[in-house]
């Protein structure tokens, strides 16, 4: 009986030995699943992380995009709700941003204002009115964003429905009639973001801390914060702010100056928005040059070491030889930096493609009062680009001897003289008067340049008697269209390296004074020399793909800006429209 009972439990035991075993294998296994799955997980997670944070992700375009424009059709709501997104997820770093960093590559840089930009791709004033996004749209890879535009108290706009979609045509009609919650907010927002960036930096979260990154502490410009870019800020005056009284509108740009120009790189002056009744009005050449002259006058007094840069922005629909002119003669009366050229237009283009019949909804939404843009606008961009490169380049002579011309002065022959410059200037308004340029001293003036110049050697002295004694260098980047590569490549006088080397560096045209080529991105800094800046102009204006942006760039812009294209595109736009240039670049380069 007792050895049945030893075997009844040796039985027992090790079948429950087994038991336990076999439940060990397959908790182990469980344990390996368990793994497998929460690395599989894991995995999947920090891979769409990375994919959807992707401003290259496709999903952007063809997934978000015509969602958000299905759920939201107000067109209005959409954009508000977008924004919202993009502040939400900047708060938990999960932000759609531009991975890889392609533009350490050098290859889009280009020289704005003294100071070196990654690229010359910017995004336009209204898609952050309010500053709530400015550093997820830095993210996305610009090198220019606007804030604003910001008006000095508060105001609703125009009555809501106020913005409409045309789909088959990729644009847009608004009149949001600047809505804006006033500039005080809006610099409540921008002294809150740089102070948490002196946070960041180590440098404390206070007033001295707020000032020491505005001075240029931090080696970054103020206004973005970031190296190779910058932020402007776009400013208005109040919808009932009576136009015609030119004191009360001056009052109110130069109340946005004070209150926000601590914070921007760049101030840009709207005098050019369809929807705000009078405003195009201020464009006329005396009050715009009041307008300038008090807004240039502010922003020097403004309180860090280096004021922003002032540019105004103005109509496409201001076309004439006229207006042009006196826009023109308003900028260097005022001593502005530069121009965006283009807004909403009040025309109505032709469909794309030549012959297409809109849908009858899309026909009467073309009725709606309010600023069209898209892609039709783009011809008309360009053209004006190149009208205002024209006669603010015919204007920017300037005097060796220090003596700034007038905006109007030229040669008598409406050449540019020898004693000619168009390399760099001052950030001082320039005088309202100056005499006149005689014979005599333009001939003391050449004269002098070639005591100065004297060749040195044989071969200098046989080049110099086919050359100009200063040689006024024409327009010629990266940018510059394949044409005018293939006449450079023509001419004797430019060698394959040239070419290379013209391909290689941004607007060489300005390397003639080493002291514009800036060693580091340095925050801006007023020029030291007496001479008068070349304008900058930035252009916004249909504008959605490379070949567009290097097409608007070769005609003379600095800068390419785009806002429509970001409404249909999605956070992905200023990407695509990058590689899509660095591709162009290749082929050009090829042929």
């Amino acid at each position: 009986m007792r050895n049945v009972q030893l075997r009844s439990a040796s039985t027992t035991a090790a079948a429950a030995a087994s038991t336990a075993s076999a439940q060990d294998a397959r908790s182990f296994l469980t344990r390996i699943k368990n793994l497998l799955l929460g690395t599989s997980i894991g995995f999947t997670l920090i891979l769409g992380y990375y994919y959807i944070t992707d401003t290259r992700a496709s999903v952007h375009e063809w997934l978000v995009i015509p969602c958000l424009h299905y759920v939201y059709a107000d067109a209005e709501d959409a954009h508000e709700f977008g924004n919202r997104a993009l502040k939400a997820l900047g708060s938990f770093n999960l932000h759609p941003r531009e991975r890889g960093n392609p533009d350490a590559k050098g290859d889009l840089a280009i020289e704005v204002f003294g100071y070196m930009l990654d690229n010359p791709i910017g995004t336009s004033a209204g898609i952050d009115k309010n500053c709530d996004i400015p550093d997820q749209l830095l993210a996305a890879g610009p090198a220019v964003i606007e804030i604003g535009g910001a008006t000095p108290l508060p105001q609703e706009g125009n009555p809501k429905p106020r913005v409409w979609r045309i789909p088959s045509q990729k644009a847009l009609i608004n009149r949001y009639g600047l809505n804006s919650e006033g500039a005080d907010h809006v610099a409540m927002r921008l002294r809150q973001r740089v102070r948490e960036y002196a946070y960041h930096m180590g440098l404390g979260i206070d007033e001295e801390a707020e000032q020491r990154v505005l001075d240029g502490d931090a080696g970054v410009p103020p206004g973005s914060l970031q190296p190779g870019k910058l932020m402007a800020v776009q400013i208005a005056k109040n919808s009932w702010t009576v136009d015609e009284d030119i004191e009360a509108v001056k009052k109110d740009y130069v109340y946005c100056v004070d209150t926000l120009a601590r914070y921007a790189d760049i101030l840009e002056v709207n005098v050019s928005s369809p929807n705000t009744p009078g405003l195009r009005g201020l464009q006329k050449t005396e009050p715009l040059a009041d307008i300038l002259t008090a807004v240039v006058e502010a922003a020097q007094k403004v309180n860090r070491k280096t004021p922003p840069k002032v540019m105004v922005k103005v109509s496409p629909d201001e076309d004439s030889e006229v207006d042009v002119r006196g826009i023109c003669d308003a900028v260097w009366g005022s001593g502005v930096d530069g121009l965006v050229v283009g807004n909403t237009t009040k025309k109505r283009p032709d469909p794309i493609p030549q012959g297409y019949l809109l849908p009858a909804q899309e026909q009467r939404l073309l009725l709606e009062q309010g600023g069209y843009s898209g892609p039709q606008t783009f011809d008309r961009t360009v053209a004006l680009v190149k009208r205002y490169r024209k006669m603010l380049d015919e204007n920017s002579y300037t005097r060796v001897d220090d003596k700034s011309p007038t905006p109007s002065t030229r040669s008598p022959t409406g050449e540019t003289p020898a004693s000619f410059s168009t390399i760099s200037s001052p950030l001082e308004t320039p005088e309202a008067t100056h005499p006149p340029i005689t014979d005599t001293e333009i001939e003391e003036s050449v004269a002098r340049d070639a005591q100065r110049l004297k060749s040195q050697t044989a071969e200098a002295e046989a080049e110099s008697k086919s050359q100009p004694l200063i040689r006024i260098p024409e327009r010629n980047n990266l940018f510059a269209s394949s044409s005018s590569s293939a006449d450079a490549r023509s001419s004797p006088s430019t060698s394959s390296n040239e070419i290379q080397q013209s391909a290689a560096s941004p607007n060489t045209d300005r390397a003639t004074s080493p002291s514009l080529i800036p060693t580091s991105n340095r925050p801006l800094a007023p020029s030291k020399s007496s001479e008068r800046a070349r304008k900058v102009i930035f252009a916004t204006g249909g504008i959605t793909n490379g070949a567009q942006a290097l097409e608007v760039l070769a005609a003379g812009a600095d800068v390419a800006q785009v806002y429509t294209a970001l409404v249909y595109g999605g956070i992905g736009t200023i990407s695509k429209i990058k590689q899509e240039m660095r591709e162009e670049l290749k082929r050009r380069k090829k042929q």
